[in-house]
């Protein structure tokens, strides 16, 4: 038996769906305040639940299990979801926010923040270039960012070209067995969140890294 929770009305962007008998779903939903997780039954008349959707939502609770409903479900859409590429990207930045985020009840605002804007430029700007420096931005808001720039691997500084490891990890290039990025670029990026002076390659580099998890 399920009891409504009248009046509250939520926002969040999926960041997980996951199909259960049959057509039923369990849905990731990442808020302003909290990671829901809510199952969806399938229903004709029910709308179409995406990885990546921003929707606004309402949770029915449940007396019978700890998973509770979601019902009520209204898109907010984004012009650029009709542009494969780019919308393949987004789902592809967006579902790495589940697993860092998974075992999380209460989260920080910063998160949902962080989605939201990239969402609205996602059509302005690059989507790799701005996913970088989305994640440079959450690397720094969680005190992550080593700015330092000594290898990983031996501890020496790393000038001219630096390699990046999961998390942004500086390496020299001969350690890590990878190409790097100038150092001018780095700097750019880390100090003002901007991706101006790296090179088309060089963020296909570091998008590649960011693909390993946030």
């Amino acid at each position: 038996m399920f009891s409504c929770v009248k009046g509250v009305l939520l926002q969040g962007f999926i960041i997980k769906t996951h199909r259960v008998r049959d057509e039923d779903l369990i849905v990731s939903i990442i808020t302003p305040q909290s990671l829901e997780v809510l199952y969806r039954f399938y229903g004709a008349r029910h709308s179409v639940i995406n990885l990546g959707n921003k929707i606004d939502f309402e949770i029915e609770s449940s007396i019978k299990t700890d998973v509770h409903r979601l019902r009520d479900v209204i898109h907010l859409g984004f012009s650029w979801m009709r542009d494969t590429r780019r919308l393949s990207l987004w789902q592809q930045f967006i579902a790495l926010f589940y697993h860092h985020l998974q075992n999380t009840d209460e989260i920080d605002e910063f998160y949902y923040e962080l989605l939201n804007e990239a969402a609205l430029q996602w059509d302005i700007q690059s989507p790799k270039r701005l996913a970088i420096e989305s994640y440079v931005k959450l690397l720094t808001h969680e005190g992550r960012l080593h700015t330092e720039m000594l290898c990983f691997y031996c501890d020496i500084k790393v000038e001219n070209k630096i390699s990046f490891l999961r998390a942004y990890l500086p390496a020299h290039e001969k350690c890590s067995h990878t190409l790097g990025i100038n150092q001018e670029g780095v700097e750019e990026l880390f100090r003002n969140f901007s991706t101006l002076f790296l090179s088309d390659k060089e963020v296909d580099r570091l998008w590649y890294v960011l693909l390993k998890g946030l």
